[in-house]
């Protein structure tokens, strides 16, 4: 797995992926700068869009899932989190449920649908203070639902194609056990 943070969808070339390796030891080594970094490091990487991969230095594992988690975990446990214990409790009920699968796509659609509108508004408005922004941001809620609009709607069609999904398991299901759907 490539950790990829832009809202290109083309898959990036090997030889320009930054590699990282972990050791037993608990340290990573950064093979672009033959130095060893730190977790917050790799924090950065990702803040900067940089596409990496970090490996089991031994196994050549895939761990760049595990790195990325353990990244968030320690931002929720600092500060101020951004998921509630209901939102985290919501997550944890859909292992292993048969909508597991769309959770995850939904859940991806809808943070990529979200970064695409925060990159837009941010492009055009680039010359203008944090300040001023803010003060803009609240008078605009008749802008603000126009801006939403492609996001409400590429998420009612994920939640459309996750009912028709529940759907057809469901027949499937009832199917299997001799009732027919009237």
């Amino acid at each position: 797995m490539s950790a990829k943070f832009t809202a290109s969808k083309s898959a990036p070339s090997e030889a320009s992926r930054r590699v990282i390796k972990k050791y037993p030891n608990r340290r990573l080594y950064d093979t672009t700068t033959s130095s060893y970094i730190t977790l917050s490091e790799i924090k950065n990487l990702v803040m900067a869009s940089e596409d990496f991969v970090v490996t089991d230095a031994k196994s050549g594992e895939d761990l760049t899932r595990s790195m990325l988690l353990q990244i968030i975990l320690e931002e929720e446990a600092a500060g101020v989190p951004m998921f509630s214990e209901a939102v985290l409790a919501n997550i944890i009920r859909f292992y292993g449920h048969a909508m597991q699968g769309f959770m995850g796509k939904y859940l991806e659609s809808n943070v990529q649908s979200f970064m695409d509108m925060q990159s837009q508004l941010g492009e055009s408005q680039n010359s203008v203070s944090p300040e001023i922004w803010s003060q803009f941001m609240k008078v605009q809620p008749p802008m603000m639902q126009n801006v939403l609009g492609a996001y409400v709607q590429q998420s009612q069609s994920v939640l459309g194609q996750m009912q028709e999904q529940m759907q057809k398991q469901t027949e499937q299901m009832l199917g299997a056990l001799g009732i027919k759907k009237q």
